[in-house]
Protein backbone atom coordinates (compact mmCIF):
# COMPACT_ATOMS: atom_id res chain seq x y z
CA UNK A 1 0.00 0.00 0.00
CA UNK A 2 3.13 2.39 0.85
CA UNK A 3 4.61 1.89 -2.24
CA UNK A 4 1.15 2.79 -4.57
CA UNK A 5 1.02 6.03 -6.43
CA UNK A 6 -1.42 8.50 -3.38
CA UNK A 7 -5.03 7.57 -2.72
CA UNK A 8 -6.76 10.61 -3.82
CA UNK A 9 -10.51 9.33 -2.24
CA UNK A 10 -11.91 11.35 0.28
CA UNK A 11 -11.66 10.60 3.60
CA UNK A 12 -14.99 8.71 4.43
CA UNK A 13 -14.67 6.96 1.01
CA UNK A 14 -11.62 5.38 1.74
CA UNK A 15 -13.01 4.64 5.55
CA UNK A 16 -15.86 2.93 3.74
CA UNK A 17 -13.67 0.81 1.39
CA UNK A 18 -11.34 -0.55 4.15
CA UNK A 19 -15.05 -1.48 5.93
CA UNK A 20 -16.21 -3.03 2.93
CA UNK A 21 -12.49 -4.69 1.63
CA UNK A 22 -13.99 -8.18 -0.29
CA UNK A 23 -17.22 -7.53 0.39
CA UNK A 24 -19.21 -7.24 -3.34
CA UNK A 25 -22.61 -6.49 -1.40
CA UNK A 26 -23.35 -7.03 1.69
CA UNK A 27 -27.21 -8.66 1.92
CA UNK A 28 -29.46 -7.92 4.61
CA UNK A 29 -28.64 -11.26 5.93
CA UNK A 30 -25.13 -12.10 4.56
CA UNK A 31 -22.24 -12.25 6.97
CA UNK A 32 -19.46 -9.86 6.85
CA UNK A 33 -16.36 -11.63 5.48
CA UNK A 34 -13.63 -7.96 5.39
CA UNK A 35 -10.37 -9.16 7.24
CA UNK A 36 -11.01 -6.53 9.53
CA UNK A 37 -14.47 -5.82 10.81
CA UNK A 38 -15.43 -2.25 12.36
CA UNK A 39 -18.53 -2.36 14.60
CA UNK A 40 -20.23 0.78 15.60
CA UNK A 41 -21.79 0.97 19.15
CA UNK A 42 -24.77 2.59 20.10
CA UNK A 43 -26.92 3.55 23.22
CA UNK A 44 -28.03 5.56 25.25
CA UNK A 45 -25.81 7.75 27.56
CA UNK A 46 -25.39 5.78 31.10
CA UNK A 47 -26.48 2.59 29.87
CA UNK A 48 -22.95 0.88 30.18
CA UNK A 49 -21.71 0.63 26.76
CA UNK A 50 -18.34 1.32 28.14
CA UNK A 51 -18.41 -1.17 30.64
CA UNK A 52 -19.93 -3.73 27.93
CA UNK A 53 -17.19 -2.37 25.66
CA UNK A 54 -13.92 -2.36 27.86
CA UNK A 55 -15.14 -6.38 28.91
CA UNK A 56 -15.78 -6.94 25.38
CA UNK A 57 -12.66 -6.02 23.81
CA UNK A 58 -10.78 -7.51 26.60
CA UNK A 59 -12.57 -11.09 26.37
CA UNK A 60 -11.78 -10.39 22.48
CA UNK A 61 -7.94 -10.29 23.13
CA UNK A 62 -8.33 -12.90 25.32
CA UNK A 63 -9.52 -15.49 22.51
CA UNK A 64 -6.46 -14.16 20.14
CA UNK A 65 -8.02 -11.26 18.63
CA UNK A 66 -6.29 -7.86 17.38
CA UNK A 67 -8.44 -5.70 18.98
CA UNK A 68 -8.45 -1.61 18.84
CA UNK A 69 -11.55 -0.08 21.14
CA UNK A 70 -11.99 3.74 19.93
CA UNK A 71 -14.39 6.08 21.87
CA UNK A 72 -16.16 8.56 20.16
CA UNK A 73 -18.13 10.06 23.31
CA UNK A 74 -17.19 13.59 24.25
CA UNK A 75 -17.16 12.19 27.81
CA UNK A 76 -13.96 10.06 27.12
CA UNK A 77 -14.67 7.55 29.61
CA UNK A 78 -14.60 4.37 27.11
CA UNK A 79 -11.30 3.25 28.38
CA UNK A 80 -11.41 4.35 31.91
CA UNK A 81 -12.45 0.73 33.23
CA UNK A 82 -9.82 -1.18 31.06
CA UNK A 83 -7.29 1.29 32.50
CA UNK A 84 -8.12 1.06 36.24
CA UNK A 85 -10.05 4.82 36.25
CA UNK A 86 -7.28 6.10 34.39
CA UNK A 87 -7.95 9.29 32.15
CA UNK A 88 -6.47 8.78 28.57
CA UNK A 89 -5.20 11.55 26.68
CA UNK A 90 -7.65 12.23 23.72
CA UNK A 91 -6.85 12.79 20.70
CA UNK A 92 -7.99 15.82 19.54
CA UNK A 93 -6.80 17.32 22.93
CA UNK A 94 -3.50 16.41 22.16
CA UNK A 95 -3.31 17.45 19.00
CA UNK A 96 -4.19 20.89 20.00
CA UNK A 97 -1.28 21.10 22.43
CA UNK A 98 1.34 19.63 20.19
CA UNK A 99 -0.03 21.63 17.14
CA UNK A 100 0.50 24.68 19.46
CA UNK A 101 3.93 23.25 20.14
CA UNK A 102 4.83 22.78 16.76
CA UNK A 103 4.46 19.20 17.11
CA UNK A 104 2.91 16.12 15.33
CA UNK A 105 1.22 13.52 16.86
CA UNK A 106 2.65 9.99 17.40
CA UNK A 107 0.42 6.77 17.90
CA UNK A 108 1.94 6.62 21.37
CA UNK A 109 0.67 10.16 22.54
CA UNK A 110 -2.63 9.03 21.60
CA UNK A 111 -2.73 4.85 21.74
CA UNK A 112 -2.50 2.66 24.96
CA UNK A 113 -2.75 -0.87 25.65
CA UNK A 114 -3.28 -2.81 28.35
CA UNK A 115 -4.43 -6.66 28.45
CA UNK A 116 -3.80 -6.98 24.46
CA UNK A 117 -6.31 -4.23 23.97
CA UNK A 118 -5.21 -1.09 22.17
CA UNK A 119 -7.51 1.87 23.15
CA UNK A 120 -8.15 5.60 22.49
CA UNK A 121 -10.17 8.65 23.08
CA UNK A 122 -11.38 11.31 20.23
CA UNK A 123 -12.61 13.22 22.71
CA UNK A 124 -14.38 16.59 22.08
CA UNK A 125 -14.63 20.24 22.66
CA UNK A 126 -15.42 21.60 26.15
CA UNK A 127 -18.81 22.14 27.28
CA UNK A 128 -19.75 25.42 25.56
CA UNK A 129 -16.76 25.74 23.27
CA UNK A 130 -17.76 23.27 20.05
CA UNK A 131 -19.64 20.97 18.34
CA UNK A 132 -19.24 17.17 19.64
CA UNK A 133 -20.36 15.90 16.46
CA UNK A 134 -17.84 18.17 14.10
CA UNK A 135 -15.47 16.87 16.93
CA UNK A 136 -15.94 13.32 16.12
CA UNK A 137 -15.06 14.11 12.32
CA UNK A 138 -11.91 15.90 13.11
CA UNK A 139 -11.09 12.98 15.35
CA UNK A 140 -11.45 10.55 12.29
CA UNK A 141 -9.32 13.01 10.21
CA UNK A 142 -6.55 13.11 12.56
CA UNK A 143 -6.86 8.85 12.92
CA UNK A 144 -6.37 8.71 8.81
CA UNK A 145 -3.05 10.92 9.09
CA UNK A 146 -1.68 9.09 11.88
CA UNK A 147 -2.45 5.70 9.31
CA UNK A 148 -5.32 4.21 10.08
CA UNK A 149 -5.28 2.77 6.83
CA UNK A 150 -2.16 0.96 7.11
CA UNK A 151 -3.22 -0.48 10.74
CA UNK A 152 -3.90 -4.26 11.24
CA UNK A 153 -6.87 -4.96 13.78
CA UNK A 154 -9.64 -8.24 13.95
CA UNK A 155 -11.96 -5.77 15.11
CA UNK A 156 -12.52 -2.06 15.62
CA UNK A 157 -14.83 -0.99 18.22
CA UNK A 158 -16.06 2.29 18.16
CA UNK A 159 -18.19 3.69 21.24
CA UNK A 160 -20.69 6.30 19.67
CA UNK A 161 -23.28 8.24 21.62
CA UNK A 162 -26.76 7.18 20.62
CA UNK A 163 -29.16 10.08 21.97
CA UNK A 164 -27.87 12.31 19.94
CA UNK A 165 -28.62 12.89 16.20
CA UNK A 166 -26.02 15.13 15.16
CA UNK A 167 -24.34 13.76 12.08
CA UNK A 168 -21.24 13.49 13.75
CA UNK A 169 -22.45 10.92 15.53
CA UNK A 170 -23.99 9.02 12.53
CA UNK A 171 -20.88 8.99 10.79
CA UNK A 172 -20.81 4.95 10.91
CA UNK A 173 -24.31 4.43 9.05
CA UNK A 174 -24.57 7.63 7.12
CA UNK A 175 -21.07 6.98 5.40
CA UNK A 176 -20.84 2.84 5.82
CA UNK A 177 -17.48 3.22 7.90
CA UNK A 178 -18.78 0.46 9.84
CA UNK A 179 -20.36 -3.16 8.49
CA UNK A 180 -22.65 -3.24 11.21
CA UNK A 181 -24.07 -1.98 14.30
CA UNK A 182 -24.27 -2.96 17.93
CA UNK A 183 -27.35 -1.72 20.07
CA UNK A 184 -26.93 -1.76 24.18
CA UNK A 185 -30.46 -1.01 25.79
CA UNK A 186 -32.04 -2.22 29.13
CA UNK A 187 -35.59 -2.88 30.08
CA UNK A 188 -36.76 0.58 29.96
CA UNK A 189 -38.34 2.90 27.49
CA UNK A 190 -35.94 5.85 27.18
CA UNK A 191 -32.92 2.83 26.45
CA UNK A 192 -35.07 1.40 23.99
CA UNK A 193 -36.35 4.22 22.39
CA UNK A 194 -32.43 5.43 21.46
CA UNK A 195 -32.28 2.01 20.43
CA UNK A 196 -34.94 2.39 18.36
CA UNK A 197 -33.96 5.78 16.86
CA UNK A 198 -30.49 4.26 15.79
CA UNK A 199 -32.54 1.46 14.19
CA UNK A 200 -34.65 4.03 12.15
CA UNK A 201 -31.02 5.91 11.31
CA UNK A 202 -30.12 2.52 10.06
CA UNK A 203 -33.53 1.73 8.17
CA UNK A 204 -32.85 5.51 6.11
CA UNK A 205 -29.59 5.36 5.06
CA UNK A 206 -30.49 1.47 3.84
CA UNK A 207 -32.82 3.10 1.46
CA UNK A 208 -30.56 4.72 0.17
CA UNK A 209 -28.35 2.48 -0.83
CA UNK A 210 -26.19 2.24 2.40
CA UNK A 211 -25.37 -1.24 3.64
CA UNK A 212 -24.72 -1.04 7.17
CA UNK A 213 -26.83 -3.30 9.41
CA UNK A 214 -27.86 -4.11 13.22
CA UNK A 215 -25.48 -6.99 14.18
CA UNK A 216 -27.87 -7.60 17.28
CA UNK A 217 -29.07 -5.98 21.03
CA UNK A 218 -27.40 -6.34 24.10
CA UNK A 219 -29.15 -6.25 27.15
CA UNK A 220 -27.29 -4.63 29.92
CA UNK A 221 -29.00 -4.32 33.80
CA UNK A 222 -31.31 -7.14 32.62
CA UNK A 223 -33.92 -7.57 35.57
CA UNK A 224 -35.64 -10.66 33.43
CA UNK A 225 -39.01 -8.10 32.87
CA UNK A 226 -38.87 -8.72 29.14
CA UNK A 227 -39.07 -5.36 27.38
CA UNK A 228 -35.80 -5.37 25.68
CA UNK A 229 -36.31 -8.43 24.66
CA UNK A 230 -39.85 -7.88 23.11
CA UNK A 231 -38.38 -4.66 21.50
CA UNK A 232 -35.28 -7.34 19.72
CA UNK A 233 -38.44 -9.69 18.31
CA UNK A 234 -40.62 -6.87 17.43
CA UNK A 235 -37.57 -4.99 15.56
CA UNK A 236 -36.34 -8.25 13.98
CA UNK A 237 -32.73 -8.74 15.47
CA UNK A 238 -31.08 -11.18 17.76
CA UNK A 239 -30.19 -10.37 21.36
CA UNK A 240 -26.58 -11.36 21.31
CA UNK A 241 -26.03 -10.99 25.43
CA UNK A 242 -28.07 -10.13 28.48
CA UNK A 243 -25.61 -9.31 30.90
CA UNK A 244 -27.99 -9.84 34.34
CA UNK A 245 -28.55 -6.86 36.92
CA UNK A 246 -26.18 -8.03 39.66
CA UNK A 247 -24.66 -6.36 42.55
CA UNK A 248 -21.48 -8.42 42.02
CA UNK A 249 -21.31 -6.30 38.54
CA UNK A 250 -21.79 -3.40 39.85
CA UNK A 251 -19.10 -3.47 42.10
CA UNK A 252 -16.54 -4.45 39.99
CA UNK A 253 -17.36 -1.83 37.71
CA UNK A 254 -17.75 0.97 39.69
CA UNK A 255 -13.95 -0.06 41.10
CA UNK A 256 -12.68 -0.54 37.48
CA UNK A 257 -12.17 -4.21 37.78
CA UNK A 258 -12.34 -6.04 34.57
CA UNK A 259 -14.66 -9.07 34.56
CA UNK A 260 -14.52 -9.75 30.58
CA UNK A 261 -11.92 -12.55 31.60
CA UNK A 262 -12.16 -16.19 31.48
CA UNK A 263 -10.47 -15.54 35.32
CA UNK A 264 -13.81 -14.21 36.35
CA UNK A 265 -16.88 -15.89 36.97
CA UNK A 266 -18.44 -13.16 34.62
CA UNK A 267 -16.06 -14.54 31.49
CA UNK A 268 -18.16 -17.46 30.15
CA UNK A 269 -20.76 -14.62 29.63
CA UNK A 270 -18.53 -12.31 27.74
CA UNK A 271 -17.06 -15.11 25.82
CA UNK A 272 -19.63 -15.83 24.03
CA UNK A 273 -20.55 -12.39 23.59
CA UNK A 274 -17.69 -12.23 21.90
CA UNK A 275 -18.09 -15.15 19.50
CA UNK A 276 -21.75 -13.35 19.20
CA UNK A 277 -20.47 -10.04 17.73
CA UNK A 278 -17.90 -11.68 15.43
CA UNK A 279 -20.39 -13.95 13.60
CA UNK A 280 -23.66 -11.78 13.73
CA UNK A 281 -24.66 -10.90 10.20
CA UNK A 282 -25.78 -7.54 9.18
CA UNK A 283 -29.37 -7.06 9.65
CA UNK A 284 -32.13 -4.82 7.89
CA UNK A 285 -33.69 -3.93 11.06
CA UNK A 286 -37.86 -3.03 11.53
CA UNK A 287 -38.30 0.30 13.52
CA UNK A 288 -41.15 0.50 15.88
CA UNK A 289 -43.28 3.43 15.57
CA UNK A 290 -44.09 5.18 18.87
CA UNK A 291 -47.35 3.79 19.56
CA UNK A 292 -45.63 0.33 19.31
CA UNK A 293 -42.63 1.26 20.94
CA UNK A 294 -45.03 2.08 23.91
CA UNK A 295 -46.79 -1.01 23.51
CA UNK A 296 -43.93 -3.10 24.69
CA UNK A 297 -45.25 -1.57 28.62
CA UNK A 298 -47.34 -1.43 31.02
CA UNK A 299 -49.77 0.57 30.31
CA UNK A 300 -50.07 2.21 33.55
CA UNK A 301 -46.15 2.78 33.41
CA UNK A 302 -46.87 4.60 29.87
CA UNK A 303 -49.64 6.94 30.03
CA UNK A 304 -52.23 4.53 28.21
CA UNK A 305 -54.93 6.22 27.22
CA UNK A 306 -54.36 9.67 27.48
CA UNK A 307 -56.13 11.76 24.56
CA UNK A 308 -54.57 14.96 23.18
CA UNK A 309 -56.46 17.72 23.96
CA UNK A 310 -56.07 20.72 21.52
CA UNK A 311 -55.58 24.68 23.45
CA UNK A 312 -57.21 27.44 22.14
CA UNK A 313 -56.00 30.63 21.88
CA UNK A 314 -57.65 31.93 25.22
CA UNK A 315 -55.85 29.07 26.75
CA UNK A 316 -52.82 30.57 25.44
CA UNK A 317 -53.31 34.05 26.76
CA UNK A 318 -54.91 33.11 30.22
CA UNK A 319 -56.30 36.13 32.24
CA UNK A 320 -55.15 38.65 28.96
CA UNK A 321 -57.25 37.11 26.57
CA UNK A 322 -60.51 38.64 25.59
CA UNK A 323 -62.83 38.86 22.40
CA UNK A 324 -61.79 39.66 19.09
CA UNK A 325 -64.16 42.18 16.63
CA UNK A 326 -65.10 39.73 14.02
CA UNK A 327 -64.79 40.99 10.97
CA UNK A 328 -68.01 38.82 9.54
CA UNK A 329 -70.64 41.17 7.78
CA UNK A 330 -74.42 40.50 9.23
CA UNK A 331 -77.17 41.79 7.04
CA UNK A 332 -80.15 42.73 8.79
CA UNK A 333 -83.15 40.95 7.50
CA UNK A 334 -84.95 42.49 4.63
Amino acid sequence: MKDQAPDLRSFDERLRAEAHEDLADIAAEGAPTSKTQIIAIYGKGGIGKSFTLANLSHVMAEQGKRVLLIGCDPKSDTTSLLFGGKACPTIIETSTKKKLAGEEVAIGDVCFKRGGVFAMELGGPEVGRGCGGRGIIHGFELLEKLGFHDWDFDYVLLDFLGDVVCGGFGLPIARDMAQKVILVGSNDLQSLYVANNVCSAVEYFRKLGGNVGVAGLVINKDDGSGEAQAFAEAAGVPVLASIPQDDDLRKKSANYQIVGTMQSQWGPLFAELGLNVAEAPPIRPKPLSQDELLGLFDGSDTGAGVVLEPASDADMRGKHAKPKASLEVIYDDA
